[in-house]
């Protein structure tokens, strides 16, 4: 396995002093060193990400390294392509990217199509890329020799991270929760208090995964639930959506304070749609709870009061309600067992009655 310790040392001798990307499962001890370290600034999006490293470059001349999961990949294509390219503004930065979905490992459902692609992608996007050895000194070596490339060329390179890489680290400045809520109590809490005919719209992670547990805990089935299992961020879109097409039904959209942020200006579309009928709940514990806890600025920022700027909880548009809630989750937390086109016939049989 690779000491995170010793490969961001490494990265830092070669010139690399600031670190910026988007929490993921099989770069949390990284992450955590980073944190740990005080060089490391958490962006909202992947796609921020990268244009941090390009205005650090700009200010510097160094590069930057930029950590993600494959997933984010998506979010990060316009700015790579469009910004750093070779073609436009030729901006060195290392892409570290964690290798979800691979091919032959078991993953989740919403990893497998981003793991085939991954390799590929950056290839399309003419980005040099090669897998992270599983040895400290041939890790740090590939680290060096790709800086180097990002560095003589002016251009994005990348590493790609496999499961079970980076030795564990575990994040020594932890931040308190803020709240003393059990985030699973709080969504039993909603379910219960639901009208007969309402749907609900899931945010990827914990939220999704504790909604379909306290679905089996209650007794019901999950076909009022849409279970989003990817596309972090978007659960509020989804719902505005099925809101719109629905417009006698209630549609609740329970959201993460991490997912929220990432594509905050969907905010905004949501309080001027007019639509009445939905509800945008954010469980806000102020970290990406679901990739190893890293902070998010959620404890900090007044989700509210940019909510109410936006328009909601005016009469005729949607209602915004925030509960702030501890960090964790049970540890026998289970996942569900139904693929997600099961999930999405039941979901659709139910929004045509």
């Amino acid at each position: 396995m690779v000491d995170v310790e010793e490969f961001v040392n490494g990265l830092v001798r070669e010139g690399v002093d600031f670190f910026t990307g988007v929490p993921d499962s099989l770069l949390k001890s990284l992450c955590a060193k980073l944190t740990d370290a005080g060089i490391n600034l958490i962006a909202a999006n992947e796609g921020g990400a990268v244009a941090l490293a390009a205005g650090h470059y700009l200010a510097t001349g160094r590069p930057a390294c930029v950590y993600m999961q494959n997933s984010g990949q998506g979010n990060a294509v316009n700015p790579l392509a469009s910004l750093a390219d070779p073609d436009v503004y030729s901006i060195p930065m290392l892409l570290v990217i964690g290798w979800r979905g691979m091919p032959g490992v078991h993953d989740e459902p919403q990893h497998v199509k981003q793991g085939k692609i991954t390799l590929t992608l950056m290839e399309t996007l003419g980005i040099p890329c090669e897998v992270l050895p599983e040895t400290t000194e041939e890790a740090c070596a590939l680290a060096r020799r790709m800086l180097g490339l990002a560095v003589a060329e002016r251009r994005p390179v990348a590493v790609v991270v496999k499961k079970g890489t980076f030795a564990e680290y575990k994040l020594k400045d932890v931040k308190p929760d803020i709240a003393t809520t059990v985030r699973e109590t709080a969504i039993e809490k909603v379910l219960t208090e639901l009208p007969e005919d309402a749907v609900v719209v899931s945010t990827t992670g914990m939220i999704s995964r504790e909604v379909y547990e306290t679905r089996l805990r209650l007794g019901q089935g999950h076909e009022r639930d849409f279970l989003t299992v990817g596309s972090m961020g978007h659960a509020s879109q989804i719902a505005l959506g099925v809101a719109k097409a629905s417009p006698r039904r209630p549609v609740v959209c329970l959201d993460g304070d991490g997912a929220a942020i990432m594509h905050l200006g969907n905010m905004a579309i949501v309080g001027q749609s007019g639509c009445s009928n939905l509800v945008h709940i954010v469980l806000n514990n102020a970290a990406h709870d679901s990739v190893g806890g890293q902070p998010t600025v959620g404890g900090v920022i007044s989700l509210p009061i940019i909510a109410a700027a936006c328009g909601y909880n005016l009469p005729g548009h949607p209602t915004f309600k925030m509960i702030l809630v501890a960090k964790g989750a049970r540890r026998d937390l289970g996942r569900p067992k139904e693929p997600p086109q099961v999930n999405k016939k039941l979901y659709m049989e139910t929004l045509s009655r």
